[in-house]
């Protein structure tokens, strides 16, 4: 009797001892079954951490960037896969229902999502949230960029536009157009948005701001003389002035020497959020810096393959040329463009959407996962990262027949089919930048084409991705003043 008692104890003990790891495999066998009953999308991580990371910036920087995306299509026979990019696994959603999806569900089941490294570069705190961060930054530029608040700096732009063709254009006989444009785009911003009227501030904060770019897309190794390491050096330098400018932005405002709604730089300021706090300074300048970078170096891009088309079709640049002539013989002596002027150049705009059609100034954009869903049949677990392309649909036949033609008449009456031209987003979450952009490059347009004719010194340029679309030299050309 004793013997069966001590076997019995023995049991209650090893039972009472062994209870919690049968129940850890009893709920790690669920779990491993509830995992494997999801239907993820079809798809390969490739090499351990770095994913296919470096085949997708060697697409880009070999000027294919759809090469990736298409090739991936095909062999998955899918416009929905997965990969691994920048240490995290993305799904790449295509075609215009993808990217409504996507757009349209932004901020309730995705929100827009920055590498760590890019954060790291770009803000003081890389940990606070880039979805509320992007919330505040849009309530903040709608006002401030909507059609009828920009109308009031098209003679400023324009003014920049004149004295920048006057002082690295006229009486050249070859220009290399997209360290030009660059130049021209960040005086505009710097004046827009900063009140920055010194060329020499501008030259320096434009150094600065190009070996952060250089980091945004390099290896995130933060050591001394590495690329990411200089971006982040540059990000600092950058950060100083800027803090130093709203310093000095909000005494002057004391003393009532600038105007309220001088620039966004004193619209940040005096905004506060719905109870009624306001902005530290690092807030806005973590605000800034990623502003400054969106509002330039796109528009670069999209005005230097300008240059680069119209050099390329004689007929659309004398279109172009007609149009805008009409606008200038019908101007004083002297007289700045105003909005009457930039709403008669409506062939003009088309030549320039069909420009970002065929070279899309930003390949596509990454969101975030913030809650489980199902996307086509697809599981999508929380935290993972997703991609809208927008070459997948920019160049497919069936929304742009001969994808391949430039043809502005594509843009005319109703233009193309929504969520197939996603240049500056799509539905309620598309770019508030989009008008700022349009005035920037029209503006641009009309003073270069006004003057001069040009072309190509490399007429087989290659075109290279890094992040941006650029030429690969540059892109010099001739002119022949008109």
């Amino acid at each position: 009797m004793e013997l069966i008692n001590s076997f019995s104890m023995l049991y209650l003990i090893a039972l009472f001892i062994s209870l919690p790891l049968i129940m850890f495999l009893v709920s790690r066998n669920k779990s491993r079954s509830s995992i494997e009953s999801l239907n993820f999308p079809p798809g390969r991580k490739g090499w351990p951490i770095i994913g296919e990371t470096l085949d997708f910036l060697s697409m880009g920087r070999r000027g294919i960037p759809e090469r990736f995306i298409n090739d991936r299509m095909q062999e998955f026979a899918s416009p929905v896969f997965k990969t691994s990019l920048f240490g995290e696994t993305v799904v790449v959603i295509c075609g215009p229902a993808g990217n409504k999806f996507l757009f349209s569900n932004e901020g309730t089941l995705v929100t827009p999502w920055l590498p760590d490294s890019c954060k790291k570069i770009m803000l003081f705190n890389p940990q606070a949230s880039h979805n509320e961060d992007a919330k505040i930054l849009r309530k903040l530029l709608q006002n401030f960029l909507k059609p009828e608040a920009l109308f009031r700096y098209i003679g400023k732009m324009d003014y920049i536009s004149k004295q920048h063709i006057k002082t690295h254009w006229d009486n050249k006989k070859e220009v290399l157009v997209s360290p030009l444009a660059k130049i021209y785009t960040f005086t505009v911003v710097c004046k827009s948005f900063l009140s920055i009227d010194d060329p020499v501030q501008v030259a320096t904060l434009s150094a600065h701001f190009r070996v952060l770019l250089s980091g945004l897309v390099s290896i995130p190794i933060d050591l001394p003389g590495t690329t990411f390491n200089k971006a982040i050096k540059a990000s600092n330098v950058i950060r100083k002035f800027i803090l130093e400018m709203i310093q000095e932005r909000k005494v002057a405002m004391e003393e009532n020497k600038v105007s309220a709604t001088q620039d966004i730089l004193s619209h940040m300021l005096l905004t506060s959020d719905d109870n009624g706090k306001f902005m530290s300074e690092m807030e806005i300048v973590d605000k800034i810096i990623p502003m400054l970078v969106g509002a330039h170096d796109t528009t670069t891009a999209a005005i230097t393959f300008v240059v680069k088309y119209l050099a390329e079709l004689p007929h659309i640049y004398n279109a172009v040329r007609k149009e805008q002539m009409e606008i200038l013989e019908s101007k004083k002596e002297g007289e700045l463009l105003n909005s009457e002027d930039i709403q008669k150049m409506k062939y003009t705009w088309n030549v320039a959407r069909e420009v970002m059609r065929l070279t899309p100034p930003a390949q596509g954009s990454f969101k975030e996962a913030i809650s489980d869903f199902t996307y086509e049949g697809f599981s999508i677990p929380k935290g993972w990262k997703l991609y809208a392309s927008a070459i997948s649909t920019h160049k497919d036949a069936k929304h742009f027949p001969d994808p391949e033609t430039f043809d502005p008449v594509r843009f005319e009456g109703s233009g193309p089919n929504p969520y197939t031209y996603i240049p500056f987003g799509g539905g309620p979450r598309m770019c508030p930048g989009i008008e700022y952009a349009r005035l920037e490059i029209l503006i641009f347009m009309h003073n270069v084409v006004t003057k001069f004719k040009w072309e190509k010194v490399f007429p087989d340029e290659k075109l290279c991705y890094d992040p941006m679309p650029m030429p690969s030299k540059g892109l010099p050309i001739t002119l022949h003043p008109e």
